[in-house]
């Protein structure tokens, strides 16, 4: 199964702007006091780079995407082969740390495409992979210098970008902002 989950997990990096990368699954006998396989995972992020141990040349942007076609090929086959299962729910917590403009879209993109047969909660800040998000919500956190307690409020329709902006710059009523917002959230829709 090695070969396959690695040409798997390849063709998940493709979508997620890594066209060049190759991936390595190397199963072997684990030392004698912890019986089972040994597992390592090998990638070569660029062209003429030899398959490393993930964890040792993984960027952090890469290594994110790692795990997110890890975890879509693994949640493909856990979904196929879930009997009396309605609805497998995934939850990534800052799968996009690290990357930004294409490949954030793009990660976005897939989730939101897994979406479609799973219930996907995505932890994230940033708005390319928020666009895509069918409910939008905030987690605020208020403090009265004694006690801090966080809240959650869904953002609707009407307040998204402006919440899509204060996510890009910084800002929620800035004009540049509130464009790039209602450009991201018209791509998501297209």
């Amino acid at each position: 199964a090695a070969p396959e989950l690695a040409a798997a997990v390849e063709t998940r990096l493709r979508d997620l702007a890594m066209p060049d990368a190759t991936v390595a699954v190397e199963v072997g006998t684990g030392p004698d006091d912890h019986p089972g396989d040994q597992v390592r995972f090998l990638l070569a992020a660029n062209p003429g780079s030899p398959p490393l141990p993930l964890n040792k040349v993984a960027s952090g942007g890469e290594l994110a995407r790692a795990m997110l076609a890890l975890r879509l090929v693994l949640s493909g086959a856990a979904h196929r082969s879930a009997s009396g299962v309605d609805r497998l729910v995934l939850v990534f917590d800052e799968v996009d740390a690290g990357v930004g403009g294409a490949a954030a879209i793009e990660i976005g993109r897939r989730l939101a495409r897994l979406a479609e047969t799973a219930q996907v909660i995505v932890v994230t800040h940033l708005a390319q992979v928020a666009a895509f998000a069918g409910n939008h919500l905030v987690v605020e956190k208020d403090s009265d210098g004694l006690v801090t307690a966080s809240s959650v409020r869904r953002v609707d329709e009407s307040d998204r970008a402006a919440e899509m902006a204060r996510l890009l710059s910084g800002l929620s009523d800035s004009e540049s902002g509130l464009a790039h917002a209602r450009e991201l959230l018209e791509l998501a829709r297209g």
